[in-house]
């Protein structure tokens, strides 16, 4: 059994809205840490963890034109594990939840583990928290069903038309190579395309953004699928897909549960 280490990595989320969402607890991580990484583009984002703690480094460093996302994300990690093995408290610090739609976190997390240090994340507000509040979505009424827009479109999925469809990075639509940065219009057409399948072409869809900061405020705009274009589409855009049919009552389970006695028969 390999033995623990004493350095430490640990993923935290500072919500969306920054300086808004953070929590105590993740706050007072980052206060503690030996070394701070903050995986932002936003240079106030940096300069607001600097309040908190003295030494941040920015792993935008490692992102440049024409560079696959992959390789990008494998330098990071070694980035956040180098001090570790130092035996250093290492805190990386994401916008929103460090586990959603992040790809560093969760394999710095695992190689950290694989080599016997300790590590783990704490949450953030995410922006499927900021989604629900802003659009005023219950995901327990008719359910959701959340997908990467590329994978969405890769993937044979059985798309359920009486839930919510919830699109994420619809920007990167159709990327393969993990370079892009801006949405290819070719690509977007196809994903259109696929809606098609399943929604009728006058379906009201709603374009969301949430908030980033106590001064902005969340953008939602509604217009119809086939006038959906790509210039409407921002890096920080979700597509929201709200149900295009009722749910339709099992009758079967219904038999079944009537039958156990544990529905009521009135």
């Amino acid at each position: 059994m390999q033995v623990e280490q004493q350095g430490q990595l640990i993923c935290v989320g500072v919500g969306i809205s920054i300086g808004a969402h953070i929590t105590p607890i993740v706050k007072n991580t980052i206060a503690q840490a030996d070394i701070v990484f903050a995986a932002a583009s936003d240079g106030l984002f940096e300069l607001w963890l600097q309040d908190i703690h003295p030494n941040v480094v920015s792993l935008q460093q490692y992102y440049s034109e024409g560079k696959s996302r992959k390789i990008t994300y494998q330098e990071m990690i070694e980035a956040l594990l180098e001090p570790v093995r130092q035996n250093k408290k290492v805190v990386a610090v994401f916008y929103g939840h460090p586990g959603v739609f992040v790809n560093p976190s969760h394999k710095a997390i695992k190689k950290a583990h694989d080599e016997g240090y300790q590590a783990h994340m704490l949450p953030g507000i995410s922006a499927e928290d900021c989604l629900y509040a802003d659009l005023g979505i219950d995901p327990g009424k008719y359910g959701c069903q959340h997908y990467e827009t590329s994978q969405f479109m890769f993937y044979q999925r059985v798309i359920d038309s009486t839930a919510y469809l919830i699109l994420w990075q619809p920007i990167f639509a159709g990327d393969r190579s993990h370079t892009i940065r801006e949405a290819k219009s070719e690509y977007f057409e196809l994903l259109k395309n696929k809606l098609y399948e399943t929604y009728p072409s006058d379906h009201l869809v709603t374009i969301y953004q949430a908030a980033t900061n106590a001064f902005d405020h969340q953008r939602s705009t509604k217009v119809k699928l086939v006038d959906l274009n790509i210039n409407d589409i921002s890096q920080q855009s979700t597509l929201v897909i709200p149900p295009a049919k009722s749910l339709i009552l099992c009758q079967k389970m219904t038999s079944s549960l009537k039958k156990a006695k544990l529905l009521s028969v009135s």
